[in-house]
């Protein structure tokens, strides 16, 4: 398996000038030549191991940051979006793209937010919606979009808030449940906790002060709402303050990021960083054990995993991903360099398409992408009741993973042969280059199909070169 280089030029040039250190300086420590180091910031040539290397031992520096971000998202997107049958003729290679995404990163983002700009009027038209020739109508990205995108770019850390919610789990004397702390602090702000027999897993009524949490939810669900609610009410300096750094683009995706900062902040209340991280090395990263330590559930212990990029003190990279009963993703973060389709859903051959025919079981796949990573993927069905005859039952079912390297320290991957068969799986349909998959449901868009009629095997078509 080929090993892939590294172009980080654009985080040499962001390290050097944090340090505030001239060119000559920077590669003097560095053990290379200036002309050397000048080629690496501009991605002339890729950063060598010895690179890696002194910048560990010379800085102090988590080298994860050099390897997985924003530039991989960006690649990612990038290739999705030129999948796109308007861009047939002239798609650049993947060797561009990710020198666009290391020297450019703010022109990829503008050609992503012009591609989006062009797939929604295609979509208006193609279904006869008048709404382009509406006064003040834009084509900007719908405020769900715009949230899920900035949470993905901030890698799904928001360090302000994350430390905000470990700091207020460590208030938490010995004896006493975050849960109490949290009812404590409500009540000293005028606001009383009721738990009602409704379907409504959470109200707050301003005009009593009164927040109402549904008996009928999980335990785990009411602690998260009830630090939910805590958040809105002592943390809202700082979530105003995250909101306007974030410079959302309409009042609705404001809105919808204070949902998820507040629930960011329930998070990392109910998981803190340092102790859930130490808890997660002890018990090799079982999910149910971590569940019952922390009183969470196993979703809210699988995605708590995925956000722990804190600077200095990274855990494994993981993926993690929530999908309907229908395929649809719902959920979805990647610390890893597996990054997921941003419209449609999961790869068929994924096992977490499987989980939901063995409910209340682990499903191990160890997987392997197109680029030759390999992965430990784990998939779990979810169930969510709403706890009366006849309430509708939500499924999902969740997948976490990491790659190979990575897997030794995962009980999951115990009794596995880590050198073993690995499955082939993609990232979507319409940009997967695999030619022989049985569950391919549409062809590549970026490939040439040739159609005999003579002929059947596995798909209608073959894939050209």
């Amino acid at each position: 398996m080929a090993t892939q280089k590294l172009y980080a030029g654009v985080k040499l040039r962001e390290i050097r000038g944090r340090l505030a250190l001239t060119q000559k300086v920077f590669a003097d420590k560095l053990g290379v030549s200036l002309p050397y180091l000048n080629q690496m910031e501009n991605n002339n040539r890729p950063v060598s191991a010895g690179v890696v290397l002194a910048l560990a031992q010379e800085f102090g520096l988590d080298v994860t940051e050099l390897t997985v971000g924003e530039s991989e998202r960006l690649v990612s997107d990038m290739r999705e979006a030129l999948a796109d049958p308007v861009f047939t003729a002239t798609a650049p290679g993947l060797a561009d793209l990710r020198l666009a995404a290391s020297n450019a990163p703010a022109f990829a983002r503008a050609f992503l937010d012009l591609h989006r700009a062009y797939r929604q009027s295609h979509e208006r038209l193609a279904s006869l919606d008048e709404a382009l020739g509406r006064e003040g109508t834009s084509l900007k990205p719908s405020p769900w979009e715009e949230v899920r995108d900035f949470f993905h770019y901030c890698d799904n850390y928001i360090d302000s808030v994350d430390r905000a919610g470990e700091a207020f789990a460590s208030q938490a004397s010995a004896g006493k449940d975050v849960v109490i702390l949290a009812e404590e602090l409500l009540k000293n702000h005028g606001v009383s906790v009721q738990y009602s027999d409704n379907s409504e897993i959470r109200h707050y009524d301003p005009r009593l002060r009164r927040l109402h949490l549904s008996a009928r939810a999980h335990s785990p669900t009411r602690r998260f709402q009830l630090l939910h609610q805590l958040a809105l009410m002592t943390q809202n300096g700082l979530l105003e303050a995250t909101l306007d750094l974030a410079r959302f683009s309409t009042p609705e995706a404001r809105d919808i990021a204070k949902i998820g900062l507040a629930n960011y902040f329930a998070g990392a209340a109910l998981l803190p960083y340092r102790a859930f991280q130490e808890a997660a090395k002890e018990t090799r990263y079982d999910l149910e054990r971590l569940a019952d330590l922390f009183g969470a559930s196993i979703e809210q212990v699988a995605h708590r995993l995925s956000t722990m990029q804190r600077p200095g003190a990274k855990g494994i990279p993981f993926f993690f991903v929530r999908v309907d009963q229908a395929g649809t993703i719902t959920k979805r973060h990647s610390a890893t360099r597996l990054q997921f389709a941003r419209f449609g859903g999961a790869c068929p051959l994924w096992n977490v398409h499987a989980a939901f025919e063995t409910p209340g079981k682990f499903l191990r796949q160890l997987a392997e992408t197109p680029d030759g990573v390999r992965y430990l993927c784990l998939a779990r069905d979810i169930s969510k009741p709403a706890g009366a005859y006849l309430a509708p039952v939500r499924r999902y079912a969740i997948c976490l993973g990491c790659e190979v390297q990575h897997a030794h320290e995962l009980v999951y991957a115990d009794g596995l042969d880590l050198k073993g068969r690995f499955e082939p799986i993609g990232i979507s349909c319409r940009i997967c280059e695999r030619r022989d998959c049985h569950q391919r449901s549409v062809p590549p868009l970026e490939r040439r199909l040739k159609v005999d009629p003579d002929r059947r095997g596995l798909l209608p078509y073959e894939i050209a070169d």
